[in-house]
């Protein structure tokens, strides 16, 4: 019997994991899943550019390997998980309101109390993100960066401005739904209204457009979709 693989899912979050860790190793049902929390958006943190994102995505798959005693090729992919938070949006369509405290993602666009400040913080995030979908490799394991728009709880609640609390409480009546029901997850994923189906490249490009990155969109199906036909095939 062939090894199990290490399918290595980066998310932003604890209640990322709650909510996908458990339906994820439903599907790679012949793999071993590891869910590793980046604790908070690597695309935007202070210091990281395109110029240096890999490298430091790379430092936490060999840290993670070394402490397991693992080796690149005890790796099958990398799956990382990220919020697009409207950063494709164009900048008119990011509004400046003195009286909000946080950001506020609508689907016309995005309201904060510092304009300039998302302005920057979307560039950067577009530049990470452009350099991460390029890459298709990671410490030699094959890699792939996929979006929920305009973030997780978005695509999963239908909830694009979700209290900590509320993220917690949906992720696990998420994953309670969706446990041992790997074909109504696979189906929530891939055949619903946000579903972004077929060619990886031409994904990114659609959420690049108009207001699709503040709108509720993911090309997650694309990678559950790969495996499902990788499985038929075998």
């Amino acid at each position: 019997m062939a090894r199990k693989k290490i399918v290595l899912v980066i998310v932003e979050g604890p209640s990322d994991d709650v909510a996908l860790g458990m339906a994820l190793s439903q599907v790679y049902d012949k793999d071993f899943i590891y869910v590793h929390i980046m604790h908070g958006d690597i695309t935007t943190r202070r210091g990281v550019s395109s110029q240096n994102i890999v490298a430091k995505i790379g430092k936490d798959v060999t840290d993670y390997a070394k402490s397991q005693h693992y080796k690149a090729s005890d790796f099958k992919q990398i799956i990382h998980i990220v919020d697009t938070d409207g950063a494709y949006i164009p900048d008119d369509n990011i509004m400046e309101r003195e009286n909000y405290l946080d950001i506020q993602y609508e689907s016309d666009g995005i309201y904060t109390n510092n304009k300039a400040g998302v302005v920057t913080r979307n560039q950067q995030k577009r530049d990470n993100l452009y350099k991460l979908r390029s890459c298709g490799t990671i410490w030699s394991i094959p890699y792939r960066v996929y979006y929920m728009s305009c973030n997780l709880d978005h695509v999963l609640y239908g909830k694009p401005n979700s209290t900590d609390k509320d993220k917690e409480n949906d992720a696990y009546a998420f994953a309670k739904k969706y446990r041992n029901k790997v074909v109504e997850f696979v189906e929530f994923i891939c055949k619903s209204s946000f579903s972004v189906t077929g060619d990886y490249k031409e994904s990114w490009n659609y959420i690049e457009k108009d207001l699709n990155s503040v709108n509720r969109y993911t090309n997650l199906c694309i990678c559950i979709e790969n495996e499902l036909d990788s499985k038929m095939m075998t």
